[in-house]
């Protein structure tokens, strides 16, 4: 009899739990909850005198959200795309500089390097200041960086000015924005990815025709600085991503958590040892080597994720110097990259819409490798001639299966690792990216000075992305099988009903959660579980 009156005791609190959890499921918004916080940093700096209070915050997925999307869409339009663009002002530069090929690539690869290396440092600055500031100071830099560039008087020195500065700038306008996009939309995550991978595409249909008039008009040089005002652009940008705030605005607004009030040192403790310790924990905060380590999933991705930037980006900066060394004018070749960005923002828009369906739930990553796939064999399209048609087909396909790769990039991230790991995991990322990011344009000059032709960099670039696309879906799919097996051995054995009933009901009457992709490999490190099944 206590027995069961226990049982009866703990299934109506279950009841209860579950009569609440409708309720609130009913309202059809999903919510994101943020670790509590204590701190009281103010937006502007960190020092500000807001009330420290703990609270949620809740992802409006839409209202301001949009227009922050928005700023998002500009930002990434003239940071990710501009070094491609680069290739239009490649032969002056040689010219000018008398620079080899591998000398002139090293201007777009270390600039793109940096934009994924600084990632670190962005997400230190992110916590410190907050993404608005972050990303205006990003713009500042990215606008100094290239009107330094236009009165530089050697290749060593644009290095420097557009490769260190400008690529800094990039970094601190790009990942914040992506990162403050992740927290403002949540049910509708998918498809405000996608959507702002269409800034990408938007930059590579705009910029090369800027760029090419510019170039026209008055130099590269002068193209430079009037590109460093243009890039100033993201200071408005970064000023419209406002920190969330919690429902009854007394929390920690979102993304601007500052440390901790320091505490007094002990007179003994020497500034050397404090600096060591400081960087230390930076680097075990801001760099998610315990995702690496411990979450197989993010470990696959990042290793393919690594060897896949080998070749991606290079097409694109030896697309222009290709055409114009087969006797192709200056304004068609720049045109090509203009095609591609067209074809980019035809189908992101659709492709957003289609991945934020349910079908595609857990199967992001295959669609991301299948795409990848593709889009590896298409390099090999313009290598059947240099003409405007052939090359036409191949920045077609090219485009299309970019737009689904830059669609899903972050949204297969975010599947993979929590929100609150998101910005250090990013990070990281980034700086195994720029390693093959930096020695990968180099590498295609060394190919070209060698064999004094363009088309071998192509097939090169083929092979590594397709290759990179295939270990990508191995390896998944291999893990996907594993965590199947691993599930079926772990259910229980069949027991009577009354205790099976028993045993489902936990102490508390605990609710368990439909894990994402990324949680089948790691526990939960902090922040709400989404309650979906009792």
């Amino acid at each position: 009899m206590t027995q069961r009156n226990v049982l009866r005791g703990t299934n109506d609190r279950c009841l209860h739990s579950k009569a609440s959890l409708d309720s609130e499921q009913a309202d059809g918004m999903e919510q994101e909850k943020i670790p509590e916080t204590n701190d009281c940093d103010s937006e502007e700096g960190g020092h500000g005198g807001s009330a420290a209070v703990t609270g949620a915050v809740t992802a409006p997925d839409g209202g301001w959200g949009w227009v922050v999307l928005v700023a998002t869409i500009v930002v990434l339009a003239l940071t990710l795309a501009f070094p491609s663009c680069v290739g239009i002002f490649y032969t002056d530069l040689q010219n000018d500089f008398h620079a080899s090929n591998s000398e002139t690539s090293w201007v777009p690869s270390i600039m793109t390097s940096v934009l994924h290396a600084g990632g670190p440092f962005c997400s230190v600055l992110v916590e410190r200041f907050g993404c608005r500031a972050t990303v205006m100071l990003g713009g500042v830099l990215s606008g100094l960086g290239m009107t330094a560039s236009s009165f530089t008087q050697s290749i060593s020195q644009l290095y420097i000015t557009a490769g260190v500065i400008t690529g800094l700038g990039f970094c601190f306008c790009f990942q914040p924005a992506v990162t403050i996009l992740g927290h403002y939309f949540v049910r509708r995550r998918a498809f405000a990815n996608a959507m702002s991978s269409t800034g990408t595409a938007l930059g590579l249909c705009t910029l090369p025709v800027l760029g090419n008039y510019l170039h026209s008009e008055l130099g590269w040089r002068g193209s430079f600085l009037v590109l460093g005002a243009v890039l100033l652009n993201c200071c408005v940008c970064g000023a419209v991503m406002r920190p969330l705030q919690p429902a009854k605005r007394r929390g920690q607004p979102l993304m601007n958590h500052g440390p901790p009030p320091p505490e007094k040192e002990e007179k003994g403790k020497g500034w050397v040892r404090s600096t060591c310790s400081f960087l230390m924990a930076s680097i075990r905060k801001h760099m998610a080597f315990d995702q690496l380590y411990n979450n197989s999933r993010y470990c696959v991705y990042a290793i393919g994720i690594t060897w896949m930037m080998l070749g991606f980006v290079v097409p694109l900066v030896y697309l222009v110097p290709y055409a114009t060394a087969n006797n192709m004018e200056q304004g068609r070749a720049a045109l090509l990259l203009s095609i591609l960005g067209i074809v980019n923002i035809a189908v992101r828009p659709p492709f957003a819409i289609m991945f934020n369906t349910a079908w595609f739930k857990g199967r992001h990553v295959y669609v991301f490798a299948s795409a990848l796939l593709v889009n590896g064999l298409s390099n090999s399209i313009c290598c059947i001639g240099p003409s405007f048609t052939v090359l036409v087909v191949y920045v077609s396909v090219y485009g299309l299966s970019m737009s689904v790769v830059g669609s899903l990039m972050f949204t297969v991230l975010m599947d993979i690792v929590e929100m609150s790991r998101f910005p250090s995991a990013l990070g990281l990322l980034a700086i195994m990216e720029s390693i093959t990011l930096l020695i990968g344009p180099p590498l295609a000059g060394v190919l070209v000075d060698r064999t004094g032709q363009y088309f071998h960099v192509f097939f090169a670039c083929s092979a590594v992305v397709a290759s990179s696309a295939v270990f990508l879906m191995v390896s998944f799919w291999w893990l996907d099988k594993r965590g199947r097996k691993a599930s079926k051995q772990s259910q229980p054995a069949a027991l009577p009903e009354a205790a099976r009933a028993a045993a489902d009901v936990a102490p508390g009457c605990q609710y368990c959660s439909v894990p994402t992709e990324g949680d089948k490999d790691k526990a939960s490190a902090n922040g709400a579980e989404y309650i979906t099944s009792v």
